[in-house]
Formats: structure tokens, C-alpha cells, sequence
């Protein structure tokens, strides 16, 4: 019985850490969407500067990267062994809060935008305060 209940539980947390993974990449996309509807947001993308930022190949390949990176945490977190799971999570999670918390939350003009990456930041920390907390009971079936 007692074997039963680590491995749900470890199957939970594999399966809590991609979700919110998904949250997390959900929250940024709906925001990218809504950017096209600020005004002069088209304009400025046509000319390729966005917000005083050149959209050259570098700006792309940064961009992609930083896309990509939470769609492999979504199979990542349901598949690595214990130890390097929990240390990716918390160590993507505290980096990509670091983004939103420096890069991106003092930019934001628009309301809606503040309230996404806060969104967004809740769900780092709740993949943080997860992957920290994550019983070493599971360690000998998750790896």
C-alpha cells in the first residue's frame, strides 16, 4: 500500500511540474498575442524595431531559445531522474522569473501585460516551491 501511495505521488509531481510548465508558456503566449493589438505595434514591426529593439536574426535566435526552453521542461519534468529534474526545474524556473523580474515587469506600460508576467512568475515560483519541496521519499523511484 505504501508503495502505491510514493508512486502516485511521484507520478503527481512529474505531472504537477510539466503542467505548470504548460501554465507558465500558455500565460506568455496569450500576452505575445495581445501585443498586436497595442497601438503601433504592427507599424513598428513592419520596420522591424520593436520597442527600440531590432529584429535582426540574433533578436530572433534569443527569442526562440527562450521559447523552446519551457517546451522541453514539459517532457523534461516527466522524464529526467530525480536528481537533475528537480535541480532543472528550480534552476529554469529561478532564471526565467530573474527575466520577467528585471527585463520585462518595469517595461510594461499596459495593465494587462503586468498582470501576465505576474502570472507567469506565480507559476515559476509554485514550479520552484514544488521541485524544492519535492519529498526525498521519491528519490529511489524517480530515478
Amino acid at each position: 500500500m505504501t508503495t502505491n501511495i510514493i508512486a502516485r505521488n511521484l507520478v503527481d509531481m512529474r505531472i504537477l511540474l510539466s503542467s505548470l510548465w504548460v501554465a507558465r508558456m500558455l500565460t506568455g503566449f496569450v500576452g505575445d498575442v495581445l501585443k498586436f493589438y497595442e497601438p503601433g505595434m504592427i507599424e513598428q514591426i513592419l520596420v522591424g524595431e520593436v520597442d527600440s529593439m531590432p529584429l535582426n536574426q540574433g533578436f530572433r535566435l534569443a527569442a526562440a531559445i527562450l521559447f523552446v526552453l519551457p517546451v522541453f521542461m514539459v517532457y523534461l519534468s516527466l522524464t529526467l531522474p530525480y536528481k537533475a529534474n528537480r535541480w532543472a526545474n528550480i534552476i529554469l524556473a529561478i532564471l526565467f522569473f530573474g527575466l520577467n523580474l528585471i527585463g520585462e515587469l518595469p517595461t510594461y506600460e499596459y495593465v494587462y501585460r503586468t498582470f501576465l508576467v505576474i502570472v507567469e512568475m506565480v507559476f515559476l515560483a509554485l514550479i520552484v516551491w514544488h521541485a524544492w519541496k519535492w519529498p526525498k521519499k521519491d528519490r529511489v523511484l524517480a530515478s
